[in-house]
């Protein structure tokens, strides 16, 4: 029986990408390098120190990865503040209350950082419905390494078949199926380019996991 459900951030719950995309391009500019697209693509769902250390060792950078995540967050924090328009996913408020008043556990996995996580959270006042936020700059791994889906479900109190994670990116699929819980991969319009071959489902629409649906859905 379905007891808990694992959201990703960024992509699920929060359009942030066209902020994320503008504070990296504003970084890649500061320090003087050219990122493909694709190079910038295979990005998705991975934390920033992770990103970074890929580009200093892609671009035989002087500046440390901590530099450049300094860099890259001075950029996000301007946009975050002035971006009055930013707002949640179509449709993902109302699968986060629908959830939480049928008695579903509810906990955050994103690659974000946790100042990020609680600016959001803040703001769009979504602490009252989850129980944990791991953040995958606090640990030891990135997605596509399960560590931070495996703390999630830890995190739930309940067992790995017991819960689903939603996400959006072709890392974030990957975390999830290694470590071992039913993934359904969000297939949104502000998701490019992603990889969702290897999700136990694929949606398009909130609508189509609401509780009522999402258990006679999926055989717990």
């Amino acid at each position: 029986m379905l007891k808990a459900v694992i959201f990703d951030m960024d992509g699920v719950i929060i359009d942030s990408e066209p902020m994320h995309n503008k504070a990296y391009h504003d970084m890649f500019d500061e320090v003087g390098i050219e990122v493909s697209t694709e190079l910038y693509e295979s990005f998705t769902g991975q934390s920033t120190i992770n990103i970074c250390k890929r580009l200093c060792d892609h671009f035989n950078l002087e500046q440390s990865p901590e530099t450049l995540v300094a860099i890259k967050r001075k950029h996000y924090k301007h946009f975050f503040y002035s971006n009055s328009d930013l707002g949640l996913i179509d449709g993902v408020l109302d699968l986060i209350k629908d959830y939480h008043s049928n008695g579903l556990t509810l906990v955050l996995a994103s690659s974000a950082a946790m100042t990020s996580i609680n600016q959001i959270f803040d703001r769009f006042d979504l602490n009252q419905y989850f129980v944990a936020k791991l953040s995958g700059g606090d640990l030891k791994q990135s997605k596509p390494h399960p560590e931070i889906f495996i703390k999630a479900a830890q995190a739930t109190g309940f067992s790995k078949d017991e819960c689903i994670v939603i996400e959006d990116s072709t890392n974030g699929v990957e975390a999830a199926k290694a470590a071992g819980i039913f993934c359904v991969g969000f297939d949104s319009f502000h998701s490019k380019n992603q990889d969702y071959s290897k999700a136990d489902m694929v949606i398009k629409d909130f609508k189509e996991i609401e509780f009522n649906k999402v258990n006679s859905l999926l055989k717990f």
